[in-house]
């Protein structure tokens, strides 16, 4: 039922795509795992524009053994490509914030009440590791929204370690995160189970925002084959998401 879409397919937008505001890429030039150069960014931003979508919050991560992301170094890399967008003639909204993980560098930032780049006033978009379930997860929140901030956790389908309890994320909705399905994990890009996780999320109330994740070009055929059509239309049959109003 799942594959992963590796060709890239012709496509022309007759409106099927559900969302026209992306609140969480990775198209800024240079700074994390996403687009490497200002070029690969004005290409990944056509696509979407093909698909779609009018205008884009760009996330790039902040991790602390990783990518020390800060204001600076990704409101630089912003400037550079809405500089090169309009060099280009390419008609595309682009904002950014980032993506936080929720490992001691964010805590650290916490504490020493640095200001963090939100997605649109108080909120910020967040991420657990992959690799390990986090501990005491009310313990962590509690600083960010003592702080003020009002947090998204990304993609919470594709964390394996959720796949065996679905409760958690009735869960981690009740205690105070907003969730934020990936549209690839819909079509099985990720793997079955993460579909499964993704639909359940959706089924059930319990998604506020949806975004692309878009790294690369790989993602964007994967959200260009004509096979997710129907995917996204029996996905998002219920208008459930109001992320236009993010930007």
């Amino acid at each position: 039922m799942f594959s992963i879409f590796k060709k890239k397919a012709a496509y022309i937008d007759d409106g099927y795509f559900p969302i026209q505001t992306d609140m969480h890429s990775h198209i800024l030039p240079g700074i994390d795992d996403g687009s490497p150069n200002v070029e690969t960014s004005i290409e990944l931003i056509k696509g979407l524009m093909k698909l779609g979508v009018k205008q884009s919050i760009a996330t790039p991560h902040v991790i602390g053994d990783m990518y020390r992301n800060n204001a600076e170094t990704i409101n630089n890399a912003l400037l550079i490509l809405q500089n090169a967008l309009a060099e280009n003639n390419v008609a595309y909204k682009v904002n950014a914030a980032a993506e936080y993980m929720l490992d001691f560098y964010f805590l650290e930032l916490l504490d020493k009440k640095e200001k963090l780049l939100t997605i649109k006033d108080n909120i910020i978009l967040t991420e657990f590791s992959y690799a390990e379930r986090p501990q005491k997860i009310e313990q962590i929140l509690f600083p960010i929204i003592t702080e003020g901030y009002q947090p998204i956790l990304a993609h919470p389908e594709r964390y394996a370690y959720f796949h065996n309890d679905y409760k958690m994320y009735h869960h981690l909705n009740d205690i105070g995160f907003l969730l934020q399905v990936n549209l690839l994990s819909l079509t099985g890009y990720y793997g079955v189970n993460v579909a499964k996780a993704a639909l359940y999320i959706l089924k059930n109330n319990l998604a506020e925002y949806t975004g692309t994740d878009l790294h690369h070009d790989r993602h964007m055929a994967a959200m260009q084959h004509p096979k997710n059509k129907s995917i996204f239309a029996d996905a998002f049959k219920r208008n459930v998401l109001n992320q236009d109003l993010l930007f």
